[in-house]
C-alpha cells in the first residue's frame, strides 16, 4: 500500500490506509474503479497538491481534540480534486498527467467521459487521522 507524505506548519502528515477513517463514495452514484490506493498513487504523482486549513464545527471523532477545551471551531486541512468517469467507471483526475491540456468538456464531446465527481481529503490537523469522500457534482 502506497502511501502520501507532505508538511504542512512544520508538522509531517502520512496518509496511508492505517490511519484513513473511510472512503465515502457518492450514495446515489457511487464511482466504480477506484479505491483508496488509487487517490493516495493520484496524489504521488502530482505536482500541485496544496491542502488549505479549514474550520469545522465538529471535532474529529478520533483524537477529539479541542472537545475538553470547548472549542467552537475544529482545524482541518483539505484538498479537492475531480475525477471523470463513463457509465460511473473511473477514467482520469483532473491532477493526472494524462490529463494535462484537456478538459472535462474536451473529453465529454470525445465521448471519453460522461459525469464528474469532486474527491475532498479531509485530515484532521491534530491528530492526522482522515477521511476521503467522492462526491457527484456538475463541471
Amino acid at each position: 500500500m502506497s502511501e502520501y507524505k507532505f508538511n504542512y506548519d512544520e508538522k509531517e502528515y502520512l496518509l496511508n490506509k492505517y490511519n484513513c477513517s473511510g472512503l465515502i463514495n457518492d450514495e446515489e452514484k457511487p464511482v466504480k474503479g477506484i479505491n483508496l490506493s488509487d487517490i493516495i498513487n493520484l496524489l504521488n504523482s502530482s505536482y500541485d497538491i496544496d491542502f488549505d486549513l479549514e474550520y469545522y464545527q465538529e471535532a474529529c471523532p478520533e483524537c477529539l481534540a479541542g472537545v475538553k477545551e470547548k472549542a467552537k471551531f475544529f482545524p482541518f486541512l483539505e484538498y479537492h480534486f475531480y475525477i471523470f468517469s463513463k457509465n460511473q467507471e473511473y477514467i482520469i483526475s483532473d491532477i493526472s498527467k494524462e490529463y494535462e491540456g484537456l478538459s472535462f468538456n474536451k473529453l465529454s464531446k470525445a465521448k471519453k467521459v460522461d459525469d464528474s465527481y469532486i474527491v475532498s481529503i479531509i485530515i484532521c490537523k491534530s491528530c492526522g487521522d482522515y477521511i476521503v469522500q467522492i462526491e457527484n457534482c456538475i463541471v
